[in-house]
């Protein structure tokens, strides 16, 4: 049984860190490392990890 199948041509992909199909060579969607996980994740994770680093950045610059 497959463990994914491509979101494209539908064939199924074996690989577990495939992040291209091996047949049409689309991209599978597939979250990889810290940053495919903000880029495929939803809106609020994203507007909560830019506030974060806005309220550090102003901390930062008031204990200077």
């Amino acid at each position: 049984m497959p463990d994914y199948l491509c979101p494209h041509c539908k064939k199924p992909i074996y690989d577990d860190e495939a992040t291209l199909c091996l047949y049409c060579g689309e991209s599978l969607e597939r979250p990889s490392g810290f940053m495919g996980n903000i880029k495929y994740s939803r809106p609020k994770i994203i507007a909560a990890v830019i506030a974060l680093i806005v309220i550090l950045t102003f901390l930062l610059l008031m204990l200077r």
